[in-house]
């Protein structure tokens, strides 16, 4: 797929989602771009709120918005979509007409009666709402324009001046940097950092030439805290990689005995805090009388530390320390050597091991959790049922690696990429984000669900990193089909509450939250011991008539609700107000008798244990082969160094384990069976914990 497919494919899209939905081509658009910039990381969320208007003699417009609550970054975005499949471009002039109308919109939202004037439960009513209940706590403005016009060459900076003392930051997103940052093998936006526009020299360092091999070299080096905090406030979340930023979205606080050591003695920083640790795709160092300097890093992303350079920059900003004589200790590693593959695993091993020593969970790296890769494996050998009366089976695409399905298009020729779409269609995709937000909601959690994605994930971690534990076997086939007609669910209701007339615009996906989780409810309470039977929704790829009546039903009632002024008292904001679990129990109160027909579409609690419980037997068969199949791709060398490993380090519990290492050793005369397979992965995993290398 070169970038004119990837263009045409995404103009297209936006035309059929438009069509399919009845909103503009330009709403679309806008949460298409906004989409793929939440999966490559330049956004947490997006929350659509179309508005235009005129403040004194100029005009203003918005067409959505997202705050970072991890750097207190407020974006607000513009669309510049024309829709045409001429080429067109965006000049400097128009770039900077647009800019001008967010800045315009900030103003009327800040400094007039604008909030008056909006109808009070909108989208943009929200937005003003949260610009002036945070107007305080905004560290940094991102404006953004959304185009599909290319990006003319003539533009090379965007400067725009200060909002009211905080600083502004300009970006324009056309096609070409979209296709440019998802489809690269990082499918994320690189950060290239020149350490001499901070400091004359760069960083100075030692390289640790000791530890480097054919993956990796290190380097330990001294960051003046001022540089630190210069950098994320540049970068701000996007400076840390996903991991760190999942886990430290929940627990943004700044540490007090760090601020308390910022501000009272920033000279002993250096002896008292552990410093940060870093990656970078490349490194360059240069060497002067003076020592060796660190001078720049491609892709540079800090894994462990992430709130010590929170901490840092906060205190500068809101206690306003002025940083001199305060300096971190940093470990930096150049992956450059590594593969793409190799990298990707090395940066997640790091990250691991070097967040291990603080209060860190698993579920705090979910993002690598083996449940991932059971549903990419489900997945990629799984057909769905052919419908409509096409003649082929397709598949439900599972991103386990962010990017994944277009990756999997890249060096394709076209007829395989016609092959490829057509076994694998794009709206059969399932992100990670996706998954657990349809199940999160299914569980009834819309209010969780409502707080973003990345939050959501979170608590999503939590739960499954217990019930793995419990039970793996649980994440099996039956699981994957759940999820997917799950998803067909939620696709029915975007495509389709755009389209009634109850619908007036904004909240769709807050609608869809509460309205799945309440009809669940539903028919819990008014059919007991049943449930909705997914495997139908499945075997249909479709939503019977029964489900598709109710569903829109309660999606009427349930908008009424969460908009009605006098449920949410003190909240004017619907968006925060679905955040709450307040929220949720003013919705459950909803009385609705769910149709008598969509019986049908539900199985007892008995069956439902009985078809769990078979599709566990056939999970654990499968577990059996993959670890065989696992075991036999590892060289025999390396299983005699883990033999020797385990003897010295005591990790050999049972006669069992011994046993099947033995066996493991005399590969391929002799293979393990599936039970000898499982213990041997347990052990290898145990090892490599103690710091044995694969």
């Amino acid at each position: 797929m070169d970038f004119t497919e990837f263009k045409n494919d995404f103009l297209q899209d936006i035309k059929a989602a438009a069509a399919a939905t009845g909103e503009g081509s330009c709403a679309a658009f806008a949460e298409r771009v906004a989409q793929y910039l939440i999966d490559a990381e330049v956004l947490s969320d997006f929350s659509p709120s179309f508005y235009i208007g005129r403040y004194g003699r100029s005009k203003y417009r918005v067409d959505g918005y997202v705050f970072d609550e991890f750097d207190n970054t407020m974006n607000l975005i513009i669309a510049n979509y024309d829709g045409n499949d001429l080429d067109r471009t965006l000049t400097n002039t128009e770039a900077t007409h647009d800019f001008g109308e967010l800045t315009v919109f900030l103003d009327a939202a800040l400094k007039s009666n604008l909030y008056q004037e909006i109808e009070i439960s909108t989208p943009c009513a929200d937005l003003v709402d949260f610009l002036r209940i945070n107007e305080k706590n905004i560290r940094k403005y991102r404006l953004l324009i959304f185009t599909d016009a290319d990006m003319s060459t003539l533009i090379k900076t965007v400067e725009i001046e200060d909002y009211e003392g905080i600083p502004v930051e300009g970006q324009i997103w056309d096609i070409g940097r979209l296709f440019h940052v998802c489809c690269s093998e990082q499918g994320r936006q690189v950060i290239e950092i020149d350490f001499t526009e901070y400091c004359e020299e760069g960083i100075p360092c030692i390289e640790a030439s000791s530890v480097a091999n054919d993956k990796y070299k290190s380097y330990l080096g001294v960051i003046p805290g001022s540089v630190l905090a210069d950098i994320y406030d540049k970068y701000g979340s996007k400076l840390l990689e996903g991991n760190v930023r999942s886990f430290l979205s929940t627990k943004v606080a700044v540490n007090k005995q760090i601020r308390a050591t910022i501000k009272n003695t920033p000279q002993m920083f250096f002896a008292f805090n552990n410093g940060i640790a870093a990656t970078a795709m490349k490194v360059e160092t240069k060497l002067t009388h003076n020592g060796r300097f660190i001078t720049y890093a491609k892709d540079f992303q800090i894994i462990n530390g992430g709130q010590t350079t929170a901490s840092i920059s906060n205190s500068r900003f809101n206690d306003k320390v002025p940083l001199d004589g305060l300096y971190v200790q940093m470990k930096l590693t150049d992956i450059e050597e590594s593969t793409p593959e190799e990298a990707d695993e090395l940066i997640k091993n790091i990250s691991y091991c070097s967040n291990r020593q603080n209060k860190v969970s698993d579920a705090d790296f979910f993002a690598s959790h083996p449940f991932h890769r059971r549903m990419e494996q489900i997945s990629r050998r799984l057909f769905a049922p052919a419908v409509d009366g096409s003649q082929h089976d397709t598949k439900w695409f599972y991103e386990r690696v962010r990017g994944q399905y277009l990756q999997a298009q890249m060096r394709m020729t076209r007829a395989q990429k016609r092959q490829f779409e057509l076994q694998h269609p794009k709206k059969q995709v399932i992100k990670k984000t996706d998954l657990a937000k349809v199940h999160n909601t299914w569980m009834g959690h819309p209010d969780i669900v409502s707080k973003g994605a990345q939050t959501n994930f979170s608590n999503f971690a939590n739960y499954i990193t217990e019930e793995w534990k419990a039970n793996d076997q649980q994440f099996n086939e039956r699981y994957f089909q759940s999820t997917a007609a799950l998803l067909l669910m939620f696709q029915y209701l975007e495509n389709t509450i755009p389209n009634q007339s109850w619908y007036e615009g904004g909240y769709r996906a807050n609608i869809i939250y509460y309205t799945v989780a309440l009809f669940r409810l539903l028919i819990q309470k008014q059919f007991p011991d049943r449930d909705l039977d997914l495997m139908i929704i499945w075997n249909r790829q479709s939503l019977p008539e029964p489900v598709r009546f109710a569903l829109l039903e309660l999606a009427e009632r349930v908008l009424a609700n969460i908009t009605d002024p006098y449920r949410h008292p003190g909240v004017a904001n619907v968006t925060q107000w679905c955040k709450r679990k307040d929220c949720w129990a003013a919705v459950k109160t909803i009385n609705y008798a769910l149709p008598y027909d969509l019986s049908s579409c539900l199985i007892t609690a008995d069956e439902k244990k009985k078809a769990d419980r078979d599709a566990g037997k056939d999970q654990k068969e499968v577990n059996g082969i993959i670890a065989q199949t696992e075991v036999i791709r590892y060289p025999v060398e390396m299983w005699e160094r883990l033999e020797n490993f385990a003897v010295q380090n005591h990790l050999l519990n049972t006669k069992i384990d011994e046993t099947a290492l033995a066996v493991a050793c005399r590969i391929p005369n002799q293979i393990p069976n599936a039970f000898q397979s499982k213990r041997l992965l347990s052990l290898l995993e145990r090892a490599v914990e103690e710091g044995f290398v694969k």
